[in-house]
C-alpha cells in the first residue's frame, strides 16, 4: 500500500460543465420557488388532502441517503475496516451536501421560509418535528468536527474513532427521527407502524451507500483518478445486503399489516388496487430498486464487471424514489378512518382516494435540491482535500 495522498479537484472543462449544468438546474428550483411565492401551493399538485407532495419525496430521499452516505466513514473508523479509510473525508462532505439539499427543498417549500425561524425558537417537545431540529443540526455539526478531526495533522487516531462513534450513534437516532414522523402518526393506516424507524434506518444505508458509489465514481471520471475493481464489488456486495435488509423490513410492515384488520384496506389498496401506487410498490420500489439489483451484484458473470455496482447503485436510487413517493403520497391519498366500520362521504372528499398529481414547479424544486446537495459536494472536493489521488486496489489494501 502506498501512502494515501488526497487532492482538490482540478478544474477541468468537463468540471465546468457538470458545475454549470447544475447552477441551471439550481436557478431553476429557485424559479420554481419564487412562482410558488406568488402564486402560493395552488401552483403545485398539492392540496387539502395532500399536504406532502414530491419535494417532500425528494427532501425525505436526501435526509435519508445523507444518514447513510456516512456509512464508509463509519465502516472505516467504528468498524476498522481499512480499505474505506481514504474515501472517510469524502463520505462527510457527501453526508453534510445531501442534508443542506433535503432542508433546502424542505424550507422553501413552506411558502414562508421566514416561518423556519419560529420552529427554531419555540417548541413543542410533544412534536416530533422539534426532536428533528436539533437532530439535523447537531448531525451537521457533528459530522463537520468529524471531518475536521480526519484531515487535522498528527491527530491521535482515538479522538477520530470517538467522533466517529458518535457521528454513528448520531445518524441512527436521525433516520430513527425520520422514519418515527411517520411511525407515529396514528390517524393514517399507512403510517401507523413502529417499524418505520428500523425501515428508514435501513432505507438510508441503502440510498446513501448508492449515492455514494455514484458520486465517487463520477468525481474520479471526471478528474482521471483510478477506482478498484474490486473495491468497487465489495461496495456493490455490501449495498445488495442492505437493499435486501430493506425488501426484509418492507415485507414484515406488510405483512404485520395484513394481520391487523384495521390496515386491511390500505394493504388491498397499495399492493393489488392502487393503480400508480401499487405500480411503483410492485415494479419500482421491489422489481427495479430491489431484486434486480440484488441479481445483477451476485450474478456469477455480470457481478464481476466492474459496471455492474454502478448500474445496480442508479436502479436502488431509482427504487428508493419510488418507495419514498409510495409512503408518503400513497400513504396520504388514502382516505383516513373517521368511523370504522362505516361507509361515509361528503363534499369536501371524506372516506375517497384523493387525486394528486404533481405539477412541473415541484419537480423542478426537488431536482433543485438534489443539484444543490451535488454542487455542495463539488465545491468541497475543488477547495478541500477529500479525493485520494488513488483508490486501486493495490493502493486500499485489496488483493484478487
Amino acid at each position: 500500500m502506498e501512502r494515501t495522498i488526497y487532492r482538490e479537484l482540478r478544474a477541468t472543462r468537463r468540471v465546468w460543465e457538470l458545475a454549470v449544468l447544475l447552477g441551471l438546474v439550481i436557478l431553476a428550483g429557485l424559479g420554481a420557488v419564487i412562482y410558488l411565492e406568488e402564486v402560493g401551493h395552488i401552483g403545485t399538485g398539492m392540496n387539502n388532502q395532500v399536504v406532502w407532495g414530491t419535494p417532500h419525496v425528494f427532501a425525505i430521499f436526501m435526509i435519508v441517503a445523507a444518514s447513510g452516505a456516512l456509512n464508509v466513514a463509519s465502516i472505516a473508523s467504528v468498524f476498522g475496516k481499512t480499505p474505506y479509510k481514504p474515501m472517510s473525508r469524502l463520505s462527510g462532505v457527501l453526508a453534510i451536501a445531501l442534508l443542506a439539499g433535503g432542508l433546502a427543498v424542505l424550507v422553501l417549500d413552506l411558502g414562508r421560509p421566514d416561518r423556519l425561524i419560529i420552529a427554531m425558537t419555540k417548541y413543542n417537545f410533544s412534536s416530533i418535528f422539534a426532536w428533528n431540529i436539533f437532530l439535523y443540526t447537531g448531525f451537521m455539526a457533528i459530522v463537520a468536527a468529524y471531518l475536521y478531526l480526519q484531515m487535522a495533522r498528527g491527530m491521535p487516531g482515538k479522538y477520530v474513532k470517538m467522533a466517529g462513534l458518535l457521528a454513528f450513534l448520531w445518524r441512527l437516532a436521525l433516520t430513527t427521527g425520520t422514519g418515527s414522523i411517520f411511525g407515529w402518526l396514528v390517524a393514517r393506516p399507512g403510517y401507523d407502524a413502529a417499524i418505520m424507524a428500523p425501515l428508514f434506518i435501513a432505507m438510508s444505508f441503502s440510498f446513501g451507500l448508492a449515492v455514494f458509489i455514484l458520486v465517487l465514481s463520477a468525481l474520479a471520471r471526471l478528474d482521471d483518478r483510478p477506482v478498484g475493481e474490486l473495491l468497487l464489488r465489495r461496495m456493490g456486495r455490501l449495498l445488495a445486503i442492505f437493499v435486501a435488509v430493506v425488501l426484509y423490513f418492507t415485507a414484515v410492515q406488510h405483512l404485520t399489516n395484513l394481520y391487523a384488520a384495521e390496515h386491511g384496506g390500505f394493504e388491498r389498496f397499495i399492493l393489488l388496487e392502487g393503480g400508480i401506487y401499487t405500480f411503483l410498490f410492485w415494479v419500482g420500489q421491489v422489481l427495479i430498486g430491489g431484486l434486480i439489483p440484488i441479481a445483477m451484484i451476485f450474478h456469477p458473470t455480470f457481478g464481476k464487471n466492474p459496471k455492474a455496482p454502478l448500474i445496480a447503485s442508479a436502479l436502488v436510487v431509482l427504487g428508493g424514489f419510488a418507495q419514498v413517493y409510495v409512503i408518503v403520497v400513497g400513504g396520504q391519498v388514502y382516505p383516513m378512518e373517521l368511523f370504522p366500520g362505516y361507509e361515509y362521504s361528503s363534499s369536501f372528499g371524506d372516506g375517497q382516494i384523493a387525486n394528486y398529481r404533481p405539477k412541473l414547479t415541484e419537480f423542478l424544486l426537488g431536482f433543485g435540491g438534489v443539484a444543490l446537495a451535488l454542487m455542495i459536494t463539488g465545491i468541497g472536493a475543488k477547495v478541500l482535500r477529500i479525493l485520494p489521488t488513488n483508490l486501486s486496489d493495490a493502493n486500499v489494501g485489496l488483493k484478487s
